[in-house]
């Protein structure tokens, strides 16, 4: 479905983007202050231009959706979805909790996903119809594991403070549930769980370009990616994300979501 030349062009992407950003780790940052507080540095503007810059060259007729710079073409048939620096806070604060994320809509369907360490030198390419592939050198095998129970899941979240009010009770039910939580890792959750690290992951207030990436990632890995309902991820979705490794989680985890 998704052509050879489009997924050599992605990790092209990732490659010219982890090219901008691994100089500015840990270095001094201008840091400015967005709409939703979150803090947005050079590395992130400058790693969407590179990014968009390449597009533009290659498939002039795709659109693409960027946290950065905004949308342009963003009804085409094949629309570009990034988010340079998931995970800016870990990036600010030295932390290697944070990815590049690259995603591609097919006629608004996410077809391909890439999650991007560029400090760890980690990576997650997921393609529709295809089996994840993730390469690291520090090991690990693309390929989530079983796990049937919420009560035996370790259990993932970005952060507490990202949960409306109305969230918070089905949150909370789930949190209790679980085997073990764990906070912060924004995408990299999401890639340790491709990896069967992780079980659950739950997340709220998510934009596109936060979950694009990482349905083709986790789902060719064996894993689901959903609304916190069950339903599948759209342009219109609420923002609140459900990935589970074990399909088999899927009904209970939703059941304690939406207290059903």
């Amino acid at each position: 479905m998704v052509p050879d030349d489009i997924i050599a062009a992605a990790e092209d992407f990732a490659d010219a983007a982890g090219a901008v950003i691994r100089p500015l780790f840990r270095s001094p940052l201008l840091v400015e202050a967005k709409g939703d507080a979150s803090p947005v540095t050079k590395a992130d503007r400058d790693a969407e231009a590179a990014i968009r810059a390449l597009i533009a060259a290659r498939f002039p007729s795709h659109g693409v959706i960027g946290e950065e710079h905004g949308e342009d073409r963003a009804h085409a048939e094949w629309v570009w979805v990034l988010d340079p620096i998931d995970g800016t806070r870990a990036f600010v604060t030295g932390r290697p909790l944070f990815g590049s994320l690259i995603g591609l809509l097919h006629r608004g369907v996410p077809v391909l996903g890439i999650i991007d360490q560029p400090v760890t030198g980690e990576r997650w390419l997921g393609v529709a119809g295809r089996p994840t592939r993730f390469r690291a050198p520090i090991g690990g095998v693309a390929a989530c594991r079983p796990c049937a129970a919420v009560g035996d899941a370790e259990l993932s979240c970005t952060s507490p403070d990202m949960f409306l009010p109305a969230d918070r009770p089905g949150f909370e039910r789930i949190r209790a549930a679980a085997r073990r939580v764990t906070w912060g890792g924004d995408c990299y959750a999401y890639g340790l769980l491709a990896i069967g690290l992780v079980d659950i992951v739950v997340d709220a207030t998510m934009k596109i370009w936060d979950w694009a990436a990482l349905v083709p990632v986790v789902e060719g890995a064996g894993g689901r990616v959903t609304g916190w309902h069950g339903e599948a991820l759209t342009a219109a979705a609420d923002g609140r994300v459900l990935a589970v490794g074990d399909p088999a989680l899927l009904a209970e985890a939703v059941r304690l979501l939406t207290d059903r």
